[in-house]
């Protein structure tokens, strides 16, 4: 036995309530992930004596913008087929099992579909608050690496999203589906974005940078999603439809976001920053 490679069999569910709803690791992950982002965020806000009451406000659209655009993400990007004939599943969290509809909770959540939901409840929020757009973009990025780590380690504890098989001298060995050694690429993904959010963090603590407003949030763009394109290479497909791809769906979807990063912290001047940058906190 390869004292390199860890077998990995973690059962998803912590325990059954009611016999009925199951807590998994996995739900969580995100809401200790979420609790720990709005922590950050709120210390940040005190520190710049910024109203903690507009935080909850913020915080409650993008809990609501950011699962939903994970759940439209995951079932329009990667299985549209099934879900556009059981559109009863797609906001619900149950599963029709040989004919009857069970509770299964939400089993299929995309990162890209959350960032985008996000970025759409951010935008209601400004529009309704008038605050000032990249300021709070900024400090979300913060919090949110810390967010995509923990949801990455829920998905380690579900044995899903996993890489492909290694030379078998080092890997995890993912038992509830095979005995192949693979590459653990949820925590390539965990360690990368916990290392974004340090150097995030790191980048607020400077009084020179802390107030270029774009900079945050477009190198969380940059660098996370560039994290993600790289390491989909070593992860297995998540859907069949991609075998005959070039590059994977979170591939296609990340270019973008990688796009857009580079457009906010380059083009410092452009009419973008100038209309959403006049706003106050």
């Amino acid at each position: 036995m390869n004292d390199n490679i860890i077998h990995w069999n973690v059962d998803p569910e912590i325990f059954v309530i009611a016999d009925t709803f199951p807590l998994r690791y996995y739900g969580l992950s995100w809401m200790l992930g979420l609790f720990l982002a709005y922590y950050i965020i709120q210390r940040i806000y005190k520190k710049e004596a910024v109203p903690l009451e507009n935080l909850d406000q913020l915080a409650t659209y993008i809990f609501v913008g950011g699962l939903l655009g994970a759940r439209l993400g995951h079932c329009f990007f990667y299985e549209p087929d099934y879900y556009f004939s059981h559109l009863l599943e797609v906001l619900l969290p149950i599963r029709d099992v040989n004919g009857a509809y069970e509770f299964t909770g939400f089993q299929g959540l995309a990162s890209h579909g959350g960032t985008f939901g996000a970025l759409i409840a951010i935008f209601y929020y400004w529009r309704k608050t008038k605050t000032n757009l990249l300021w709070v973009l900024d400090r979300v990025a913060i919090g949110a690496a810390v967010t995509a780590a923990l949801i990455r380690l829920g998905n380690l504890m579900n044995s899903e999203i996993y890489g492909k098989p290694t030379d078998g001298t080092w890997g995890f060995v993912f038992e509830r589906d095979d005995m192949l050694p693979r590459h653990p690429t949820q925590l390539y993904e965990a360690i990368s974005y916990l290392l974004i959010f340090v150097l995030l963090y790191y980048m607020y603590r400077s009084k020179k940078i802390k107030n270029r407003h774009g900079l945050f949030i477009g190198t969380f763009f940059i660098l996370l999603y560039s994290a993600r394109f790289i390491i989909e290479f070593y992860k297995e497909n998540q859907v069949d439809f991609e075998n005959e791809m070039t590059l994977n769906m979170g591939q296609w979807l990340s270019i973008p976001f990688i796009l857009f990063g580079i457009f906010l912290v380059f083009w410092k001047e452009s009419p973008f920053h100038k209309l959403f940058n006049n706003s106050s906190k």
